[in-house]
C-alpha cells in the first residue's frame, strides 16, 4: 500500500540528544475516520525508515546546507552578490578607521570563499553588471568615501574619483556609465550621479538628516531612495534623480524591488508594501506572525517572477534557540509563507542577505561568522503559514476543532488546542490522500491556536486536515473533513 493512501499517514517522532542532534523515528499510523487495515508492506517499510532515521540522525533535514566564510578576523559581511550558480562576491566592514576590509570571491557556489583583495576601507556594497565588470563602494571609516571598479572579474580593482563624501552607503547601476551613489552624512552627503563612468559627478539631492543610505533605480529615469533616520521618508524620482519627491512619509525602505515601472514591493518594519501603479498607492501585505515567530520584516528580497518572491529577515524560536527563516509568496504577496531552512544545523537568525539566481540556486547569509546556507533544489518543499495563539491558558487535553466556515470559499479558519509543549504539524490532504499543503510544522507552547487556510489556488472538492502533536511522551493525531466550494 502506498504511503499516500488516504487510509494511512506517515508519522515522525522528533527528539534531540544532549549534543543537539535531531533523531527521528518514522512510522505509519491509521488516519482517523479514513478507513482501516494495515499491510505488511507498510510494516516493513516503517522498520526500514526507523533504522534510517536512527543511524543517520545527523543528516540534514531539508534541502539546504551550511556554508562558511574564511577567518575574517572579527569583520562581518556587509553585502553579497551572485552572478550565477557558481560565481559570487562579498564585502566586509573594517574594525576601525583606516583598518582593512575584504573583498571575497567564490567560484564554486559559495562552498569556498577566498579573499580577493584587502583594502584599508569599510566596504558597504558590491554589484556587478556582467561577468567582468563590477563595483564596490564604502569609505575609510575616517571620513573619506571610495568607489572601486573591476573590468576583469575582480583580478584588479581601480579607484574611481568621486565627490568628497564621508562614506558611500549604497549605489545603484543602470550600466557601466550611469551610476548613483548615496551618503547619509547630514553635511556633505546626499545623492550623486555620473553618466560618464565617473569622469564627472552631479549632486542631485542634499537634505540634511534626510540624506539617504539606500537607493534603488529601476531604470535611468525611475527610482526610490530613503534614510532610516528618526524622521524617515521615501522619495521617488521620475527624471533620473534631477528631482526627488516624497512618496511615503514616516517610513524607509529596508529593501525595494520593481519588476516593471508599475509593480514593485518595499519592506518596512514587519510588513511588506506592494504597488501596481508605480508607487501612487501602496497595499500592505502581512508576513507570517504569531506563535514562536519573531516578525522583524524583510531585510532582502529575491524576486523570481511577478508571482514568486522570497525574503529574509525574520526569526523563530526553536527550543532555547532562534533560527532565521525564509519567507515566500507564490501569488505576488497576497499570502506569505515561511520555512526554517537549517533544521539540522545551527545558524542563528536572522538572515541578512538572500539571492536566488534561478528557481533552484539560492543563498541566505548572516552578518556574522556563521556564514550562510545554500540550496541547489529550490529549498525545502514544505512552506508554512502563520499561526495565531488566541489563548495562553493551558488546556487539559488536545483538541482539533471543525473548521469554519465549512463549506468555504476561499478562506477557512482551523482551530486547535495543545496541552503540552510539542512539535506540531497541520497538513491538508485531497481525496486521494496526497498532501497539498502544510500549514504548521514547528514547535508550539501549550495553548489554543487558530490558523487560516487560503485555498484560492485549489479546486473545489473535499479535503482533509490533520493535526499531529508529538511531545516526546505520546503522539496525538486527529483528522477532519472540510469542503471547498467555488
Amino acid at each position: 500500500m502506498h504511503p499516500e493512501n488516504p487510509k494511512y499517514s506517515a508519522e515522525t517522532t522528533v527528539s534531540k540528544d544532549s549534543t543537539g542532534s535531531i533523531h527521528s523515528i518514522h512510522y505509519f499510523r491509521k488516519r482517523n475516520n479514513i478507513g482501516d487495515g494495515f499491510s505488511s508492506a507498510i510494516f516493513y517499510l516503517a522498520i526500514l525508515f526507523f533504522f534510517i532515521g536512527f543511524n543517520f540522525s545527523d543528516v540534514m533535514v531539508g534541502n539546504w546546507y551550511q556554508q562558511f566564510m574564511p577567518d575574517l578576523n572579527g569583520r562581518t559581511i556587509s553585502d553579497i552578490f551572485f552572478l550565477d550558480s557558481l560565481t559570487g562576491y562579498a564585502v566586509t566592514n573594517n574594525l576601525s578607521p583606516n583598518d582593512t576590509g575584504y573583498i571575497l570571491k567564490t567560484n564554486n557556489g559559495g562552498n569556498n570563499w577566498n579573499i580577493n583583495l584587502i583594502l584599508n576601507r569599510n566596504l558597504t556594497t558590491v554589484k556587478y553588471i556582467n561577468s567582468s565588470t563590477g563595483f564596490v563602494c564604502g569609505g575609510s571609516g575616517g571620513g573619506t568615501a571610495y568607489l572601486y571598479k573591476t573590468t576583469n572579474s575582480g583580478a584588479n580593482w581601480n579607484i574611481i574619483s568621486t565627490p568628497g563624501a564621508t562614506s558611500w552607503r549604497g549605489l545603484s547601476l543602470v550600466d557601466e556609465d550611469t551610476i548613483w551613489l548615496v551618503d547619509n552624512d547630514s553635511f556633505v552627503g546626499g545623492v550623486f550621479r555620473t553618466t560618464n563612468g565617473g569622469a564627472s559627478w552631479e549632486p542631485q539631492f542634499s537634505g540634511g538628516n534626510q540624506n539617504p543610505n539606500k537607493i534603488y533605480m529601476y531604470n535611468a529615469r525611475i527610482g526610490f531612495m530613503s534614510n532610516s533616520s528618526a524622521e524617515p521618508n521615501i522619495y521617488k524620482t521620475t527624471n533620473g534623480g534631477v528631482n526627488w519627491n516624497v512618496n511615503v512619509s514616516g517610513q524607509y525602505m529596508r529593501d525595494v524591488y520593481f519588476i516593471d515601472s508599475l509593480t514593485g514591493w518595499y519592506s518596512y518594519s514587519s510588513n511588506v508594501y506592494k504597488t501596481i501603479n508605480g508607487g501612487n498607492n501602496w497595499i500592505t501585505q502581512f508576513l507570517p506572525r504569531g506563535g514562536n515567530i519573531i516578525t522583524t520584516g524583510i531585510n532582502r528580497f529575491s524576486i523570481l517572477n511577478s508571482d514568486t518572491i522570497l525574503g529574509v529577515g525574520g526569526e523563530i524560536i526553536v527550543g532555547v534557540q532562534t533560527r532565521g527563516i525564509i519567507y515566500r509568496t507564490i501569488n505576488s504577496g497576497q499570502n506569505w509563507t515561511f520555512q526554517i531552512p537549517d533544521t539540522s544545523i545551527y545558524v542563528p537568525g536572522p538572515y541578512n542577505y538572500l539571492q536566488f539566481v534561478n528557481s533552484k540556486n539560492g543563498w541566505a547569509y548572516t552578518l556574522g561568522f556563521y556564514g550562510g546556507i545554500h540550496t541547489t533544489t529550490g529549498g525545502d518543499p514544505v512552506w508554512i503559514t502563520d499561526v495565531e495563539q488566541i489563548s495562553t491558558e493551558v488546556p487539559t487535553n488536545f483538541q482539533l476543532f471543525q473548521n469554519y466556515p465549512n463549506p468555504f470559499n476561499p478562506v477557512t479558519h482551523i482551530g486547535f488546542r495543545i496541552a503540552d509543549f510539542g512539535f506540531v504539524t497541520l497538513e491538508i490532504f485531497d481525496l486521494t490522500g496526497k498532501e497539498v499543503s502544510t500549514l504548521i510544522n514547528k514547535e508550539l507552547r501549550p495553548g489554543e491556536y487558530r490558523i487560516d487556510w487560503n485555498a484560492s489556488d485549489y479546486s473545489s472538492g473535499v479535503y482533509f486536515y490533520k493535526l499531529t502533536v508529538t511531545n516526546g511522551k505520546e503522539v496525538f493525531t486527529d483528522t477532519k473533513k472540510l469542503i471547498l466550494l467555488k
